[in-house]
């Protein structure tokens, strides 16, 4: 027993069972394919979920009919696909920092393949096309890093490699041991100045369509956008109409919806590269959810604060 009441928890594939079990064999775990419905009984004794990877998820849909539900645990950094779905009182806890290492690793390579044309060369690949030109690189630019989260840190700290000036923007105004991180009011200002914006941002309601037409407008010509966070926080309309006028360069790795409708503008936007979200899905995924999901098991088998907590 915790302070929770948490003694039952429900995994969604066996091998993180099996593995959970070994690590923490104080609870007991059920498997609850995202598939499949679980019995009633079940449903009774469920105290804590473990939700499947997916964003979209039939386990989600189903939270409110589990009587004794008291924890829900996701295994992605972004929740926005809970909002609404998981009952008042519940604690819900992300996975945050799991996948920052993939995403701001994807987020450089996307800089780096828009600036030297790597994908206008995979494409002319496929048509035996040599095109010898002299494009952008990232050394020396100057790079606004938009959200300074988990991901947003791991940018700071990979980017510091390739002799970039980086410009920091959180939530709100604050110092910590490399200096300034301005908050969300000086974005207008710090624009004119970035050759490149990476957004790493949650989906929130305060950044629900943040990167607009004035924001995209206030962007220097020639400027890179790059966004790894969420496709909610980008008005992709606005974004479009940026590319089609030439003005601007983008890569990005998240659209709203996803998948991106086969009719939208952005599928044939010119100096545009787009990635299936593949950010935080790579081979280092596995092994550090496991030992993430692991530690929060011990901790509400030890009565301890749970991570993440929202």
């Amino acid at each position: 027993m915790t302070s929770l009441g948490i003694k039952v928890v429900s995994v969604p594939d066996a091998a993180l069972k099996t593995y959970l079990e070994e690590r923490c064999p104080i609870l007991d775990f059920i498997l609850w394919r995202d598939e499949e419905d679980p019995s009633a009984e079940d449903l009774s004794v469920i105290d804590a979920v473990i939700t499947p990877y997916a964003h979209s998820s039939l386990t989600v849909e189903r939270l409110a009919s589990l009587p004794n539900l008291k924890l829900v645990q996701t295994q992605s950094t972004g929740m926005d696909n809970l909002v609404g779905k998981v009952p008042p009182g519940v604690v819900l806890c992300s996975a945050r920092g799991v996948h920052a290492a993939s995403t701001a690793e994807l987020a450089v390579g996307l800089v780096i393949a828009s600036l030297r044309g790597i994908d206008v060369a995979a494409r002319n690949m496929t048509r035996r096309v040599w095109q010898e030109e002299r494009r952008l690189t990232l050394t020396d630019r100057k790079v606004a890093l938009l959200g300074y989260g988990s991901i947003g840190q791991e940018l700071h700290r990979k980017l510091a490699a390739f002799d970039v000036e980086i410009v920091r923007i959180g939530q709100t105004a604050r110092r910590d041991e490399h200096g300034n991180i301005h908050g969300m009011d000086d974005l207008m200002g710090l624009l004119p100045q970035a050759d490149i914006l990476i957004s790493s941002l949650p989906m929130t309601p305060r950044t629900v369509r943040l990167i607009n037409r004035p924001v995209l407008s206030a962007m220097k010509d020639g400027a890179l956008f790059i966004n790894v966070g969420r496709g909610g926080v980008v008005d992709q309309d606005a974004l479009a109409a940026e590319l089609y006028s030439g003005r601007i360069s983008a890569a990005v790795d998240v659209t709203d919806p996803e998948p991106l409708p086969e009719d939208h503008p952005l599928w044939s936007a010119p100096h545009f590269l787009l990635t299936p979200h593949l950010g935080g899905n790579t081979s280092a995924f596995l092994p550090r959810i496991r030992t993430f999901l692991a530690d929060q098991m011990k901790r509400i088998a030890g009565d301890q604060p749970v991570m993440n907590q929202s």
